[in-house]
């Protein structure tokens, strides 16, 4: 270990004086990569680097945590943006240990000092770790936590940072060291992988999200000094050292310059994503829908269910979005801490909405505001100065909740008994009990039930049990509770009583539905278009359907569909990228009907 801080340091003394010589403290490099640093790019990976010793993946498989598990730990580092440090650290000291790492001793000095005069208190829930960094994006280049197993032992898993910045690329080392557990660094060929943490979701069961930035990264010519790699090799590495069966990437966004999923989508649990939402045509709006779209038409959730979609609003700086000159000002830049959501905040007539939104999608959350303005410009917000750090010994608790199921409501028909309840609960010592608790008022009385275990194997579920049945009109509040082996518990949603899922039971009603025999052809998005793209259809019933791409000439050149057209909706998906430059026709034809909708490719 020493051996690797030794050369990172000899990197740093080499180009500090380029980059980084005579920085104010309050001047701090910013979150994409600054024009220095890119004329250094080709010096800086020329010179040998030291990786460590497990740069080999773990030697079982491992489980990434998703963000919303339970932490020991947040992680900052005390470069810059005090004030919004400092409101960090006081919303997250009440839910577990802060970690803060500062530069040097005088860093260290200033941190205690000017945290103590804004009345925090140095002796809470705070751990302080002098380690040299370069900046302050912990988030990019900070300790990613999994589990060998699905819960037996804690790790850390690390890449190469996809910035010249040295000192942040160690810090993982540094801090497994400090936690005492296992490291794993994909950083030595044929693993080195380029990658950064704002760019990586995942759901903590095998599903991970990023924008296409890390294939261009790591292909031919990256200009990273790392061997390059096809999709299916970037996919191998993810899947041995962070456990990803699936690797979802998606299109990199015309106006975010730093090309991180954090800005503007966020996985909330296994089946829900937050996206960020521009006015019609506005900005990035259209590419954000279209990956999305892609999403949902090609994924299911590792439950093999659609994933559920909440909107939230990208506020304007100055009654501007970035495509007019405004800061890339977000709502989705936010961190989970046990039951605090700590969200970055801009203007109060947007404030709220957002803080209403967050609420409503996690109830009993306490959802914390901090003041953003200043730190935006630099293109990150909470999540990109923050790190989780998971607990060393998880209870995980799994389910479906029923309000995701079909619909929200329950039927109560001649055979209904109650509401069938299928979890599972995960503790390396076992599980002593798992049970439902359920109410008609949020506020409780709440009553509670074993949920009896019911295949203990392999399955998915392993426990089942009954809500029992309702009368019509009534909503259900419900939450699971977990006790291990060793006597530790937990509640799923985490701040149970206060938070919960919810459903309404209804009694068996037939809903006809008069069948017409159109089908629509919605505004093709974005258009222009210059990569993936999405053709919306409805259908009101089924129907036979072609739908095809025409050039000026009136020529086929894409047969998008052709067959049994469902009804409801459904999305179609054209490359833009394989075709020309130029003006096109998109022509849907049924027994019925012509449709056509023109498209600009650029």
């Amino acid at each position: 270990m020493k051996k690797v801080l030794c050369s990172f340091a000899v990197l740093f003394l080499f180009f500090c004086p380029l980059l980084w010589a005579q920085q104010p403290e309050e001047e701090v490099l910013p979150r994409y990569m600054t024009l220095s640093e890119q004329l250094l790019l080709e010096k800086y990976w020329s010179v040998p680097r030291f990786l460590g010793e497990n740069t080999s993946p773990p030697p079982r498989p491992v489980r990434a945590m998703a963000e919303w598990e339970e932490l020991q730990a947040i992680a900052i580092t005390w470069r810059g943006f005090w004030p919004i440090l400092t409101e960090i650290v006081r919303a997250s000291q009440k839910e577990c240990r802060v970690l803060i790492t500062c530069p040097d001793s005088t860093s260290l000095t200033n941190a205690r000092n000017y945290l103590s005069s804004r009345g925090i208190n140095l002796q809470h829930n705070l751990d302080f770790l002098v380690t040299p960094s370069n900046s302050l994006w912990i988030r990019d280049y900070g300790p990613n936590t999994a589990y060998m197993g699905m819960v037996d032992s804690m790790c850390i898993i690390d890449w190469i940072y996809n910035r010249p910045r040295p000192l942040d690329d160690s810090m993982p080392a540094v801090i497994a060291q400090r936690l005492n557990v296992p490291f794993y660094n994909a950083a030595q060929a044929p693993d080195d992988l380029v990658n950064t943490g704002g760019n990586f979701m995942c759901d903590g069961m095998g599903t991970g999200f990023s924008s296409k930035l890390v294939l261009h990264e790591n292909a031919p010519g990256n200009g990273f000094g790392v061997t390059p790699k096809s999709e299916a090799q970037i996919d191998r590495i993810m899947r041995e050292y962070m456990g990803l069966k699936r690797y979802i990437k998606m299109e990199v966004l015309p106006y975010d310059g730093i090309h991180h999923i954090d800005m503007h989508m966020k996985l909330l649990d296994e089946e829900t994503l937050l996206v960020g939402q521009y006015p019609t045509g506005v900005s990035d709006g259209p590419q954000i829908e279209a990956n999305i779209q892609y999403v949902l038409s090609n994924f299911k959730t590792y439950l093999g269910t659609p994933f559920k979609v909440i909107r939230i609003p990208m506020p304007p700086h100055d009654g501007k979005y970035p495509s007019q000159g405004g800061h890339y000002r977000t709502y989705l830049n936010a961190v989970f801490v046990n039951k605090t959501v700590i969200v970055p905040f801009y203007e109060e007539k947007y404030d709220t909405t957002a803080r209403r939104i967050w609420q409503e999608a996690l109830p009993g959350y306490n959802i914390v505001g901090i003041d953003c303005n200043h730190i935006i410009p630099a293109y990150g917000a909470i999540h990109c100065i923050t790190k989780e750090i998971g607990v060393s010994d998880p209870l995980l608790i799994l389910h479906q909740p029923l309000s995701n199921q079909v619909s929200s409501c329950m039927v109560n028909n001649a055979a209904t008994t109650g509401y069938t309840i299928w979890a599972s609960a995960h503790h390396r010592s076992g599980i002593d009990t798992l049970k439902v608790c359920y109410a008609t008022n949020p506020n409780g009385p709440w009553t509670c039930t074993p949920l009896p275990l019911h295949k203990p194997d392999d399955t998915l579920w392993t426990h089942r049990g009954l809500i029992p049945r309702q009368p019509a009109g009534t909503t259900i509040y419900y939450y699971l509770e977990a006790v291990a082996k060793s006597g530790k518990r937990m509640a799923r949603p985490m701040p149970a009583p206060k938070g919960y899922w919810k459903f309404c039971v209804q009694d068996e009603s037939v809903n006809v539905r008069p069948e017409l025999p159109n089908v629509s052809l919605r505004s093709i998005y974005p258009n222009p278009a210059s990569a993936i793209t999405v053709v919306p259809l409805y259908a009101e019933n089924a129907t036979f359907a072609t739908v095809s791409v025409h050039n000026a000439m009136g020529q086929t050149v894409q047969t998008l569909f052709e067959g049994e057209l469902p009804a409801g909706e459904k999305n179609l998906f054209l490359h833009a990228d394989q075709l020309p430059a130029g003006t096109y026709w998109v022509t849907v034809r049924t027994p019925h009907q012509a449709l056509t909708q023109k498209l600009l490719v650029r």
